[in-house]
């Protein structure tokens, strides 16, 4: 077995705590469910949000999802880059599999589509 990374990323209308959690909470369930993996398998999860998110931690939407007690989260900012995407949610989801680098699936959802448009799926 090998610890693989899952990129994610997702964005929101607005710096609203709700949207954010929901947004992520979306995104979160699609890579574990197109890399069909399960809470015990997530070693851990780093959360970014571009600085114009601040009303709420990304991270907290695990808190209402099942089995995802015992998963290690961080929540960093994003670097102020000008021009990139605003209202952006980043995650790299790390997780034990048998799977190759290759059969892994990055999960890029709304505007976020425009960061990897060559992993976006459509």
């Amino acid at each position: 077995m090998r610890t693989r990374g899952v990129r994610g990323a997702t964005t929101v209308t607005g710096n609203d705590a709700e949207e954010i959690r929901n947004a992520t909470r979306e995104l979160l369930l699609e890579m574990v469910r197109q890399n069909d993996v399960e809470p015990e398998e997530i070693a851990s999860c780093l959360f970014t949000s571009t600085p114009d998110l601040n009303a709420a931690f990304p991270a907290s939407a695990v808190r209402t999802l099942d089995g995802w007690q015992h998963v290690p989260l961080v929540g960093a900012q994003e670097v102020e880059v000008i021009n990139a995407l605003p209202r952006c949610v980043r995650v790299l989801m790390h997780i034990n599999t048998t799977k190759r680098q290759a059969e892994i699936q990055h999960v890029y959802l709304r505007e976020a589509a425009a960061l990897r448009p060559d992993l976006a799926k459509k």
